[in-house]
């Protein structure tokens, strides 16, 4: 399978996610050339980052919905992954595929980040209108109010002015009334306190209140509002004084954008990055994460299961997903809420333990995730055993660089690896 094979089922996965500026053939030709430079980046010619800049150039050509991330991430983890390792058997299928992980991570946030750009570029310019139609107002204020009320009504953001002396409502338009959840004619008039109501008076309102003041000229924040019907909304907020020309402020203007879904998208790309996609236990990226962020002394715990080879190779590979997931159940059960509890990789496992106390307590852990395995896992009526083996290490210093401790944590990793099913703690001290 090539690039143009594979491009063309992206197109297809894509189809119906929006309405894209580009024909059918012109999207073909773009995947084309984004599959060529995915792809080399799953065989490691590229680096991953250049998911980015495939994502960003989806945004441009109008793909903006968070489905096309959601349809897009099977595309890299299994049309590509195939196209390049057919055979599942083969060893180089496992790398690519936690290549393709990384690659997708990437295109993710390269998608987030270009989604954001395109809004705030749209939102500044929706602004820089207002500005400069209420500017032209003072010279050609008849021309100038018919073009400022054009944008402020149609503007697809919250747009609305407030009396700077009195702190009341002058005008909103219908986008602003509907992201805080009041109508219009209970809005005009009001105080911007009365509106808001007591439950969102808070940062952004003395922000306002110093916008008033004279104290500052603008802001821009982003405030969590609870609407009057109990949803809540997070709101993009910029607010500029109009000044006349001798530099008094005539009024304020507030350019609203509802950015609820797109944070919601942004957290639930976080979380995919950083979690295993098959059994949803953190992933190397958080794993190290958490583990550059604890404060010694801190208790690892490493495992890999016994002969699960054998359960792939007689049951299949859909047998042995399965009995991974279960496994990363029982791992999950058995460390939390002390722990955090990581797959590296293949049936490779590994527990984070901050805070540990000491030795004992390390070992503990290791018995508990043992003890976990005992029991066989059922699959499709099969009950199938997992062995598991385990080594321990306790490190009592941090050191300053995380690559060094990454190192030492492999080292002793590895070393007590060699013990089967007897847990043994080694106390790791970071050398400089």
């Amino acid at each position: 399978m090539g690039s143009h094979e594979v491009a063309r089922r992206w197109a297809d996965a894509l189809d119906g996610v929006v309405a894209p500026t580009l024909t059918r053939s012109r999207i073909e030709d773009l995947l084309t050339g984004l599959a060529e430079e995915l792809l080399a980046a799953l065989r490691g010619s590229a680096e991953p980052v250049t998911a980015r800049t495939a994502a960003a150039a989806l945004v441009a050509a109008n793909y903006r919905d968070e489905a096309a991330v959601g349809r897009t991430v099977p595309i890299i983890c299994r049309d590509m992954v195939t196209a390049l390792c057919p055979d599942r058997d083969d060893p180089e299928f496992e790398r690519l595929r936690e290549r393709a992980i990384t690659v997708a991570a990437e295109f993710a946030a390269g998608f987030t980040a270009a989604l954001r750009t395109t809004a705030l570029a749209e939102q500044e310019a929706t602004l820089t209108a207002a500005l400069a139609a209420a500017e032209e107002a003072r010279a050609q204020r008849q021309l100038s109010e018919a073009r400022f009320a054009a944008i402020f009504a149609d503007a697809s953001v919250g747009i609305g002015t407030v009396d700077v002396t009195t702190g009341k409502v002058l005008d909103v338009n219908a986008a602003m009334a509907e992201m805080l959840g009041v109508p219009t004619d209970l809005i005009l008039g009001r105080s911007v306190a009365e509106v808001l109501g007591a439950e969102n008076i808070g940062r952004a309102y003395a922000q306002f209140e110093q916008l008033r003041a004279g104290t500052i000229d603008r802001f821009r924040i982003e405030t969590d509002h609870a609407r009057p019907d109990g949803d809540r909304t997070i709101i993009d907020l910029s607010m500029t004084a109009v000044r006349d020309a001798t530099g008094r402020a005539r009024f304020l203007v507030g350019v609203c954008v509802d950015i609820t879904e797109r944070k919601a998208l942004a957290d639930q790309l976080w979380h995919d990055a950083r979690h295993d996609h098959l059994t949803g236990l953190a992933n190397r990226v958080l794993f190290f994460e958490r583990l550059a962020g604890s404060t010694p002394p801190i208790g690892l715990c490493y495992l890999d299961l016994d002969g699960f080879k054998e359960i792939n190779d007689k049951f299949g590979h859909t047998v042995g997903d399965r009995v991974l997931r279960a496994v990363a159940d029982r791992l999950r059960a058995a460390t939390e809420p002390d722990g955090l509890a990581a797959r590296l990789g293949g049936d490779e496992f590994i527990v984070l333990l901050p805070r540990c106390i000491d030795t004992e307590q390390l070992v503990s852990m290791s018995g508990r995730l043992l003890a976990a395995l005992t029991e066989p896992i059922t699959v499709t009526g099969r009950a199938i055993s997992v062995g598991a083996s385990a080594g321990t290490a306790l490190v009592t210093r941090h050191p300053e660089a995380i690559d060094d401790l990454m190192h030492t944590v492999d080292a002793a990793m590895y070393r007590d690896k060699s013990t089967r099913h007897r847990p043994r703690t080694r106390r790791r001290q970071h050398q400089p």
